[in-house]
C-alpha cells in the first residue's frame, strides 16, 4: 500500500512537472491516474514557487517585469504542457468538423486561434499577479490558483469520455478517475485555498467550479468529450480566471 502510494505521488509529480522522476522510477499510466487526487498539491506547490519567485523579484524590479519573470519560471517547470494544450484546443476551434477539430490538435503547427490565445492568457496571467504584487496576495492566489486548476481537469476526467478511439495522452486520465476520486481531488483544492486564502478561497472555488462546468458543457457538444489538450485547456483557463478573481477582490 505504501509503495502503491509513493508511485502515485511520483506519477503526479512527473506528468504535471519537468521534475525526472521517471529516470529514476519506472512510472505507468495507471500511477498517474492512482496520483491524480494529488494534482492540487502539485498544482500548490508550482504556485507557492512562482509566488515565491514573484516576490522575491518584486523587492528589486517592477510588478510587471516581476510577475512575468515568475510565470515563465513556471512555464519552464512544468514544461509549459498546459499552454501548449491550450494553443491546441483553441485552433482547433476553427474547424468545420469534430473530426478536423481532434486532427488538428494533434497537428504542431501553431495556427492564429492559439497564437491568440497564448498571447491573452499570458498577459492577463502577468498582469494579474503583477497587480497582486502591489497590493498584496500573490503567493496566496498562485497557490489557491494552483490548486484548483489542477483540480478542474478531475471531473471533466471522470465524466467525459476519450473522443478518439485510437486512444492517447489524454487516455491516461480519460475513463481511468473515479467520481469519487475526482471529488476528493477538488475537496483537497478547497483545503488548500481556504489554509492560504481565507474567505477569499469561496469566490475563487465558484471560479473554478463556473470555469469547469462551462468547459464540461462546451466539451461535450463540440468534441463529444475531452482529450489530454482539452483537460490542459481546463486547467490553463481555470488558473487565468481564478488570479483575475484575485486581482479584482485585492
Amino acid at each position: 500500500m505504501l509503495v502503491a502510494s509513493l508511485r502515485a505521488a511520483a506519477g503526479a509529480v512527473s506528468f504535471l512537472t519537468r521534475i525526472p522522476i521517471g529516470r529514476v522510477v519506472e512510472l505507468g499510466s495507471a500511477d498517474v491516474a492512482r496520483g491524480s487526487v494529488l494534482f492540487p498539491l502539485v498544482g500548490a506547490a508550482v504556485g507557492a514557487l512562482t509566488g515565491a519567485a514573484a516576490v522575491q523579484l518584486h523587492a528589486t524590479l517592477p510588478a510587471f517585469i516581476s510577475a512575468g519573470l515568475a510565470v515563465g519560471i513556471a512555464a519552464l517547470v512544468t514544461g509549459a504542457m498546459h499552454l501548449d494544450a491550450l494553443a491546441d484546443t483553441l485552433d482547433a476551434t476553427g474547424a468545420a468538423t469534430r473530426t478536423e477539430a481532434l486532427a488538428i490538435m494533434r497537428d504542431p503547427r501553431l495556427g492564429s486561434f492559439g497564437a491568440t490565445a497564448l498571447t491573452l492568457d499570458v498577459l492577463l496571467k502577468v498582469g494579474s499577479v503583477a497587480f497582486l504584487l502591489e497590493r498584496g496576495g500573490a503567493i496566496a492566489a498562485l497557490v489557491a490558483a494552483g490548486a484548483l486548476s489542477r483540480a478542474s481537469a478531475l471531473p471533466l476526467a471522470a465524466v467525459l469520455p476519450y473522443p478518439r478511439v485510437e486512444g492517447g495522452p489524454g487516455s491516461v486520465l480519460s475513463g481511468r478517475i473515479s467520481p469519487a476520486e475526482a471529488v476528493a481531488g477538488f475537496v483537497l483544492a478547497l483545503v488548500v485555498s481556504g489554509a492560504v486564502a481565507d474567505l477569499d478561497a469561496v469566490w475563487f472555488t465558484i471560479a473554478a467550479l463556473g470555469s469547469a462546468l462551462l468547459l464540461w458543457f462546451v466539451y461535450r457538444g463540440w468534441l463529444g468529450g475531452a482529450t489530454g489538450d482539452a483537460l490542459g485547456a481546463a486547467t490553463e483557463l481555470c488558473e487565468l480566471v481564478v488570479l483575475v478573481v484575485a486581482a479584482g477582490l485585492a
